[in-house]
């Protein structure tokens, strides 16, 4: 017999999370559009497309589960939406926006992070199929990927400097 107190809680939190990613894929393209440096547009177009794959494996868990794919609407993830926009609202794309983007972006890949690494404990605890383990992991995976990618265009590699380098040294040149 399952932990119903912890189901009900596994539900609701895939429920928040399904509303986080739709509030993600709505975002993402003022995101791109804000931003200056190409590798950042790049990044972020190619975010929506595996956010929108995370919302069809989130239905597919709600269809495993015979449930019906509901939202919950994630206030967390709202706030630092909400949050973000702010910081970037009025501004030209520039490299400095693009630190602030990038930072702003960090906080949604943690907290997604966060949630796809708690659901899929929660699943697992609860002993449930291991598809739906399988699921949650891709896409905590791809969370954690999307977040490094992030941290690289904003510290640079090897052969460049990175965005915060680059901002620093407009502001610089500036005053």
């Amino acid at each position: 017999m399952r932990n119903q107190d912890l189901y009900q809680v596994f539900i609701d939190e895939l429920q928040d999370m399904y509303s986080a990613e739709e509030l993600i894929t709505e975002a993402l393209p003022l995101l791109t559009k804000s931003s200056f440096h190409t590798e950042l547009k790049d990044a972020f177009r190619d975010h929506l497309k595996e956010t929108k794959h995370q919302v069809k494996r989130l239905e597919k868990i709600f269809s495993l589960l015979d449930l019906p794919s509901k939202k919950k609407l994630c206030k967390g993830m709202e706030g630092i939406l909400k949050e973000g926009k702010e910081l970037i609202s009025h501004k030209k794309p520039s490299l400095v926006l693009d630190a602030v983007i990038i930072g702003s972006a960090q906080k949604v890949e943690h907290y997604e992070m966060a949630s796809y690494g708690t659901l899929h404990s929660f699943a697992k605890h609860l002993g449930l199929e291991k598809e739906i383990l399988d699921l949650l992991k891709e896409s905590l995976d791809e969370e954690g990927a999307a977040d490094k990618k992030l941290t690289k265009i904003a510290e640079g590699s090897f052969f460049s400097t990175g965005a915060n380098e680059e901002a620093v040294g407009k502001e610089k040149e500036e005053l």
